[in-house]
């Protein structure tokens, strides 16, 4: 029988805007088991300017949310992660 390898990626905090050094997290637009797919919307991020959704940058499942709404994650941090399943 095969193992599957499982890849656990992190959901980074996007820099929207050059001098953008944190974001919030308004809400997510998925919970933890959905099955989410490459550019499928994700979460809802405030900037100092504007509320934008962002994209995942993986397909698979949302494992773990690590920062909910209401919270304010620098750049390049994560906010969650998925699990590819491949």
């Amino acid at each position: 029988m095969e193992e599957t390898q499982v890849a656990r990626l992190p959901i980074e905090m996007p820099k929207m805007g050059y001098d953008m050094e944190t974001g919030l997290i308004v809400r997510w637009l998925r919970a933890v088991g959905d099955q989410i797919s490459r550019g499928d919307a994700i979460a809802e991020i405030e900037t100092d300017k504007v509320t934008v959704e962002m994209e995942a940058v993986a397909s698979g499942f949302l494992v773990e949310i690590t920062a909910g709404a209401g919270e304010v994650v620098a750049v390049g941090e994560p906010i969650g992660y998925i699990e590819d399943g491949e």
